[in-house]
């Protein structure tokens, strides 16, 4: 096949669609325990910024109490065409966002296709940037800020049974680059996690994946959101606050391996966790070769209250993921990335 231009570094994490019927409880989460900015659009529909950006969460009214949708900022017009063309030339369904979706969540052209566990891929130009500053709105934001930019907002960390084809396809898609991995033996479950980038953040999508068995221990389609506090004093507060407002704390503060972010998760009113953290270090695309860790942290990230039938549930979940095949887009999966 022709070779394609490479889009690495034209792609950045943008917002993300979380479909949920718990808004006071996400209300309460976001804006007053994370200490994210609220905007409430009306029956059935949110937002939370980060930034100058319109919508970096868009919550919409349903069942899911999931993630249902990840959204990516495309450089430019140029980038979001030869995506388009990777994705229809394989074949895969692609469809043009109407103009309110497009407004919902903050952008000027929209498209989406297939993702891998059925959480649809959205590609996105033009974000908008809002002239209501985030200290002054009325709800106004309690964290000093958050680190976006050019490299997007934070990561999503999905778990997968078929981690090679997960790999593959944000490989097809958007030119990702494995950073590094982690080797991690949790309750004598033995887990590989592959960390893939598309710019210069360390990662944007992080893929788990239990070794020697094809089982998904986790019910929801994502199993952590991450964003970056702007400083220490911002994760130590929310982390305080999350406490006082008696939201379920997952894993207490610790620093990771292999990025070197200091981070605590939380548990979100949906079910799946949210990592707020601290100074990752930034990858330099000049000197940087792949390598595995051993365990996720080199401190801290201590199990919260983790009881014995939490972890009989995780092992129940597991074995009802046997009879339940893993949503995968086998045309966008590649076939020639190693099983590392």
């Amino acid at each position: 096949m022709t070779a394609h231009p490479d889009v690495f570094g034209s792609v950045r994490l943008g917002y993300l669609v979380i479909e949920t019927n718990r808004f006071a409880d996400w209300r309460r989460f976001g804006t007053d325990a994370v200490g994210m900015h609220h905007d409430d659009l009306g029956t059935g529909l949110m937002r939370f910024r980060l930034d100058d950006h319109e919508c970096r969460f868009l919550l919409r009214r349903g069942p899911a109490e999931d993630v249902v949708a990840i959204g990516w900022h495309l450089d430019d017009h140029t980038t979001f065409e030869q995506i388009e063309a990777r994705v229809r030339l394989h074949g895969v369904p692609a469809v043009q966002g109407t103009a309110e979706e497009a407004k919902l969540r903050g952008v000027e052209r929209l498209l989406r296709f297939p993702g891998p566990k059925g959480i649809a891929q959205e590609i996105c130009t033009t974000p908008v940037t809002s002239s209501e500053p985030l200290k002054t709105h009325p709800l106004k934001m309690l964290a000093s800020g958050w680190v976006t930019g050019d490299s997007g907002m934070g990561h999503v960390a999905l778990t997968s049974a078929r981690p090679t084809l997960m790999r593959g396809y944000f490989s097809t898609v958007f030119d990702a680059r494995l950073t590094d991995c982690i080797d991690e033996t949790i309750s004598g479950v033995k887990l590989k996690i592959r960390f893939l980038r598309v710019n210069e953040r360390h990662h944007s999508i992080a893929i788990a994946a239990v070794r020697g068995l094809p089982v998904d221990p986790v019910r929801t389609r994502v199993q952590h959101l991450n964003i970056q506090a702007a400083s220490l004093d911002d994760l130590a507060r929310s982390y305080e606050r999350v406490h006082e407002l008696g939201f379920d704390m997952a894993l207490s503060v610790g620093q990771h391996t292999n990025d070197k972010e200091l981070s605590y998760y939380a548990r979100t009113p949906s079910g799946f966790e949210w990592e707020v953290g601290w100074n990752p270090l930034v990858v330099d695309e000049t000197t940087w070769e792949p390598s595995t860790h051993q365990g996720i942290s080199i401190w801290g990230h201590r199990p919260v209250g983790q009881t014995i039938t939490d972890k009989l549930e995780q092992f129940r979940l597991g074995a009802r993921s046997l009879a339940h095949p893993e949503k995968t887009v086998p045309a966008l999966s590649g076939t020639g990335i190693p099983d590392d």
